[in-house]
């Protein structure tokens, strides 16, 4: 199956979930840009079956929730999300290492279809460390409203993965999703990750290193060596102390890695390339990627689409203007929290006074008796117009005659 907690050396969930993925047939990770609907891909296929805690050692959310598909049972993991893996925020981290080493079967990277090429970005990033993945482009009818269609077979073809286009409340799509996931799973051939054919001196510099990494980690079930190579030579701290971490390996400490990486690095700065500049060309590259696919497989029936929101944005965002809206925003908050918010509350409680003396005045016309006045009205009412949510239901308001009713009875008979 691959790299395990036990295996590594690290915990990436807790035990009652490792409990429960040993339980499941596959495990699936679900990961994605913020606001893509990832969430909601994932609680429509889970509904209520869904662990909710923090992962080890983070202050970084989880949710976990197991749906069955083909007589067979997937635990899906939500990881949190991100837009990108290079980086060294806790999201960041957590995505990168769980995708890397939390050993899923398969990983569904949700995109949003309005804003292809961004997300994409994240996508190549993802299929460099596995082809265990499949493409799920949501958000479809907003896609659909601002004219947007993407032609998912070529998108496939140029990714070299399954793509599927859902909307995460439509069930009928996220069956298709999930055939995809179930196919991606039970295909037992060994994954080779996508290659992204880089500027032609840091090939050469990567073809040095990733020999000896290779060679070291030839008894390890994790082989995706170029991943590794490309992360020792953009010198990234966080991001090897994770690698050598979960793979008990200190690569900076091994003599022959240490050697190919000073030439690949003498080679590097004979072409004027330093660990900054390294960085920035593996970033230009899978930008360059993401925006050639994502215009060969892109047609836009408007070309003016997101011309209301760039305007919005421009505005939102402008040395001129943005400064002044935000600090004209801030005012009207301090002015609703302070003050504001009192003519509101002053209308309901005006409201309930009004209320509360016509209920009286007709209570007294059907000559009802004191005590039920006082149950069913004034303590109501009262409770309702001060704010108590207790009895701002239908139930609450059951449950407080109820309870008033038990407590005239008890003073009933202690009277008599």
């Amino acid at each position: 199956m691959g790299l395990t907690s036990s295996s590594t050396g690290a915990k990436l969930l807790h035990d009652d979930i490792e409990i429960l993925k040993n339980k499941c047939d596959y495990t699936i990770a679900i990961a994605g840009n913020p606001n893509v609907g990832k969430s909601t891909v994932f609680n429509s296929l889970t509904g209520l079956h869904q662990h909710t805690g923090n992962w080890p050692g983070k202050t970084v959310s989880n949710a976990m929730g197991v749906t069955n598909f083909n007589d067979k049972s997937f635990l899906l993991v939500d990881i949190p999300g991100t837009y990108s893996i290079m980086s060294n925020s806790q999201e960041e981290e957590i995505a990168r290492d769980y995708i890397c080493f939390g050993n899923p079967d398969c990983t569904v990277v949700v995109v949003d279809s309005t804003c292809l090429e961004r997300n994409l970005n994240l996508v190549y990033q993802i299929l460099e460390i596995t082809n265990k993945v499949v493409v799920c482009v949501n958000l479809l009818d907003e896609a659909e409203k601002k004219g947007i269609e993407i032609d998912f077979d070529k998108l496939s073809f140029e990714l070299g993965v399954p793509v599927v286009g859902t909307i995460a409340r439509n069930k009928k799509s996220l069956k298709t999703l999930m055939k995809y996931i179930y196919e991606v799973c039970s295909f037992n051939k060994p994954s080779e990750p996508l290659k992204i054919e880089y500027p032609d001196i840091i090939e050469k510099a990567i073809e040095i290193v990733e020999k000896d990494v290779s060679s070291l980690l030839a008894n390890h079930k994790f082989n995706n060596y170029r991943w590794i190579t490309l992360k020792l030579l953009e010198e990234n701290k966080t991001i090897i102390s994770s690698i050598q971490n979960y793979l008990n390996i200190q690569f900076l400490e091994n003599s022959d890695i240490l050697n190919s990486l000073s030439k690949a690095k003498s080679l590097l700065e004979k072409n004027e390339i330093n660990s900054s500049l390294f960085k920035d060309k593996i970033v230009s590259t899978i930008m360059y990627y993401s925006e050639k696919v994502s215009l060969n497989t892109t047609n836009y029936k408007k070309q003016d689409y997101n011309k209301r929101n760039n305007k919005i944005d421009k505005i939102l965002t402008s040395k001129l203007t943005g400064i002044p809206i935000m600090l004209l925003f801030f005012s009207l908050i301090f002015w609703i929290t302070i003050t504001g918010a009192n003519y509101p509350s002053q209308l309901l409680s005006n409201l309930f006074n009004f209320i509360e003396e016509k209920l009286v005045y007709l209570f007294n016309l059907c000559n009802s008796p004191a005590w039920l006045i006082e149950i069913i009205i004034f303590r109501y009412v009262s409770n309702f117009n001060m704010g108590n949510c207790c009895y701002a239901s239908p139930y609450g308001y059951f449950l407080s005659i109820v309870y008033n009713f038990r407590r005239f009875r008890i003073f009933a008979k202690n009277c008599f």
